[in-house]
C-alpha cells in the first residue's frame, strides 16, 4: 500500500469517527431530550418530571416543536409525557452494557414494492410478481420464516408462506380502511417509550415506573422484557429483535355488549377467546419496522400482530367499524391462516375484491 492511499484511509477513519461521535453527542444533548416542551402555548415538563394535574392532553399528541408524546400513567398513579417521535435514527446508541436505538422508522421497501412507498398498501399485481425481497428469494424467506429455522416460534404457520402473508394481511388493512404506515405508528410509539427506560437508564426506575398509557382515549397497558440475544430477520435487513412486549386494554361496556350480542351463537369460552385476540397482543421491536417496511404482521405464531387487533386496542377504528366490515366472522377472520392456496382466510373477504 502506497503512502497516498494509507492517508486517504486516516481521513476516512477520522470523518467516520467524527460522525458517530456527532451522533452520540446528539443523543445526550438537552435538545434531544429536552426537560420541557411547548403543547398549545403550555410550558409542559417531560418525564421524569410529572405533569401538573390541571392539564389535560391528548394522547398521542404532538408539541409545538414537533415532538410526537405519549401520556402516560406512573406507579403512583400520576401522569407524565414521554416523548416518542417516530423518526429515524441511528441504528444502536450505547446505554450502559446495552445497544439499542430507533433505527430507520419510516423506510418502505419501495424498490420491491413501489405502490407500497407510495400509497401505504401493496399493488396486487406487484406481490403476485415478486420473486424475491431485498434480494432474497421468497423461497428462502418462507423456510427462514417457519417454526424451527430462524426461530423456534416462527414467523409464519407452518403451512403459510410469506407471499400469501402478504396478500391476506394487505386484503385485511384494505378493508379495515387503514393503511400499512398507520398500523406501525402505535407500535413504535411502544418501542420508543421502551426506548426511554435506557436513556434513563441512571433513574433505575422506567420500566417499574410505567405500566400504561393512553391513545385515542383508551388507557393501554403495557408490559415488556429483555430477552437473550437478539433475534435475526429473516429478511437481508439490520432488523433484530431482542425484547418480549404485551400489550392489552380492556374492552368498553359499549363494545362488550356489542360483540356479546353479534357472537351470542358462541360459548362464553369461545367468544372470550375472541375477544382476547382483539384486545392482547405478544410481540416484539421488530413488528413495526416489519409493518412500516414490508407489510408484514407475521402470519399466525404467537407474536402475530393482527390488523384487527391493532385497529382495536389502539383505537383507530371502532369496534363497530371493524365489526361491520367483516360481518360476524370475526372469530374465523382472527383464526385462520393465510395457506397459498387460500390466499384469503374468509369467503366474506374474497367477496370484497
Amino acid at each position: 500500500m502506497n503512502i497516498h492511499s494509507t492517508r486517504l484511509g486516516e481521513v476516512i477513519g477520522l470523518l467516520c469517527a467524527a460522525v458517530l461521535a456527532a451522533h452520540l453527542a446528539a443523543a445526550d444533548t438537552p435538545s434531544s431530550n429536552p426537560e420541557f416542551v411547548t403543547i398549545g402555548k403550555q410550558r409542559v415538563p417531560v418525564y421524569p418530571a410529572l405533569l401538573p394535574e390541571k392539564i389535560a392532553l391528548a394522547s398521542p399528541g404532538n408539541t409545538d416543536e414537533g415532538h410526537e408524546y405519549l401520556v402516560v400513567r406512573t406507579a403512583a398513579g400520576a401522569k407524565a409525557i414521554v416523548l416518542v417521535t417516530v423518526e429515524n435514527g441511528p441504528l444502536y446508541l450505547q446505554y450502559g452494557a446495552e445497544k439499542i436505538g430507533k433505527g430507520q422508522q419510516v423506510q418502505v421497501n419501495g424498490s420491491d414494492f413501489p405502490t407500497l412507498a407510495a400509497s401505504g398498501l401493496h399493488a396486487p399485481a406487484e406481490l403476485e410478481q415478486a420473486r424475491s425481497i431485498t434480494g432474497k428469494p421468497v423461497a428462502d424467506i418462507t423456510r427462514m420464516g417457519r417454526p424451527g429455522n430462524a426461530s423456534g416460534i416462527g414467523f409464519l404457520a407452518e403451512d403459510e408462506d410469506i407471499l400469501s402473508v402478504l396478500r391476506g394481511d394487505n386484503e385485511r388493512v384494505r378493508r379495515l380502511g387503514l393503511k400499512h404506515p398507520a398500523l406501525a405508528r402505535p407500535l413504535f410509539h411502544v418501542w420508543n417509550l421502551l426506548l426511554r427506560e435506557y436513556e434513563l437508564g441512571k433513574l433505575g426506575r422506567f420500566k417499574d415506573d410505567i405500566g400504561s398509557f393512553w391513545y385515542h382515549g383508551r388507557e393501554i397497558y403495557l408490559r415488556s422484557q429483555r430477552t437473550k440475544g437478539f433475534q435475526e430477520s429473516i429478511f437481508n435487513d439490520e432488523i433484530k429483535g431482542a425484547f418480549d412486549i404485551e400489550i392489552w386494554r380492556e374492552l368498553e361496556d359499549h363494545e362488550r355488549r356489542l360483540l356479546e350480542k353479534v357472537y351470542a351463537r358462541l360459548s362464553k369460552a369461545e367468544r372470550e377467546a375472541m375477544i382476547s385476540r382483539l384486545t392482547r397482543l405478544r410481540t416484539g421491536e421488530m413488528e413495526p419496522f416489519y409493518i412500516m417496511r414490508y407489510g408484514f404482521y407475521e402470519g399466525h405464531t404467537e407474536y402475530r400482530v393482527d390488523p384487527l387487533a391493532l385497529a382495536v386496542i389502539f383505537g383507530l377504528k371502532p369496534v363497530a367499524d371493524i365489526e361491520k366490515a367483516f360481518h360476524g366472522e370475526l372469530p374465523q377472520v382472527l383464526t385462520r391462516h393465510f395457506t397459498a392456496k387460500t390466499n384469503i382466510p374468509v369467503g366474506s373477504e374474497e367477496k370484497a375484491q
